[in-house]
């Protein structure tokens, strides 16, 4: 059994293959190195098998998402940890050894990550994920070094390893055994917010989700589906609605719930001046899918998850702001991590 296996998932990435592998093989050379490719269409097979054929390639007979990718991806690999890597991510010399040491010598963390740059800007924080990723009370994701689309500029403010509520997918640090004990990903998500699902989990379970900025990454993002994408939309206004669900304690489910089916429909409205309609529709599609959800297999879900990981628990008992990340960034004007947490 490997120590460390890490792991790419790739659909049409021969472009992201050709420039980041390099980097991956050049400073993890220690390591076992996947490539899980999900029914590509384009030449990334062939390609990898003439160019890299040291790198153990597995090929998925369809494209399930990043969810259900890598859930069929690490179903055949044996390893102590996973390291979920993004195609489109640049890794630096000294990448993995903070990691593994973090994990190593503190087993109640169950996943972390590293500090994620912009691969286009270095000096600034990546959007998914940048220094650890947190919830607000309403379900909102933020991270150190960005709310919303703000993302700051690294001063080395968060260079300091600490709990988080969520660490990021696109460079995702997590022990083999409890992926598999928590059920993997939700394959239901596709793609987006499948990893704070399960982070979610992790808490529940008892353990600690870290960010270790000791290690760093530069993540181009959006590498597989642009911002503006509706079906990006549907799967994030239908995924967060899906998770709560899951996850909230009975007494305060539906209350919060009900705030962000509101606030969804308010910030539909930010599509208007620009003619999105088809981002608006999205929305309106994701709270359908949610409400049909609700009937057919959410409540099994929730079910699965107080039967075999543990009893849901209250937000307080959680690393999960009381406070509103909606209210501070647009009313009070807080767009920085430390002036949210201050205010």
């Amino acid at each position: 059994m490997d120590k460390v296996a890490i792991v790419i998932l790739n659909y049409n990435g021969r472009n992201f293959l050709e420039k980041f592998l390099p980097s991956v093989i050049r400073y993890s050379s220690t390591y076992t190195v996947y490539v899980a490719d999900s029914a590509s269409k384009d030449d990334s097979v062939i390609w990898m098998q003439a160019n890299y054929p040291q790198i153990k390639l597995i090929q998925l007979s369809n494209n399930h998402g990043y969810a259900g990718g890598y859930n069929r991806a690490l179903a055949e690999i044996k390893a102590e940890y996973y390291v979920l890597l993004n195609s489109d991510v640049e890794v630096t010399p000294n990448w993995l050894n903070p990691m593994i040491q973090l994990l190593d010598e503190q087993p109640q963390i169950a996943a972390c990550q590293p500090k994620l740059l912009a691969y286009d800007n270095k000096t600034q924080f990546e959007y998914a994920g940048a220094a650890g990723g947190y919830l607000d009370w309403l379900g909102y994701a933020y991270c150190r070094g960005r709310i919303f689309e703000h993302c700051e500029t690294d001063h080395g403010q968060y260079d300091t390893a600490v709990p988080v509520f969520w660490a990021s997918g696109a460079c995702l640090f997590i022990r083999a055994e409890l992926f598999r004990k928590m059920g993997g990903f939700d394959e239901d998500f596709f793609a987006h917010m499948e990893e704070i699902d399960l982070c979610w989990r992790l808490h529940i379970g008892g353990y600690q989700v870290y960010c270790c900025p000791k290690s760093v990454v530069y993540h181009v993002g959006g590498g597989t589906l642009p911002p503006s994408n509706p079906f990006k939309t549907y799967l994030n206004y239908r995924n967060s609605l899906a998770m709560l669900y899951k996850n909230l304690p009975s007494g305060q489910r539906w209350k919060i719930i009900l705030f962000r089916l509101i606030l969804d429909g308010i910030s539909s409205l930010r599509y208007l001046p620009k003619g999105q309609w088809r981002d608006i529709w999205a929305i309106v599609k994701a709270h359908f899918k949610f409400y049909a959800w609700v009937f057919e297999t959410l409540p099994q879900k929730r079910q699965k998850i107080t039967q075999e990981i543990g009893i849901i628990k209250e937000q307080q008992s959680l690393p999960i702001s009381p406070k509103s990340i909606i209210w501070a960034y647009f009313v009070q004007g807080n767009k920085t991590f430390d002036s949210f947490s201050r205010s």
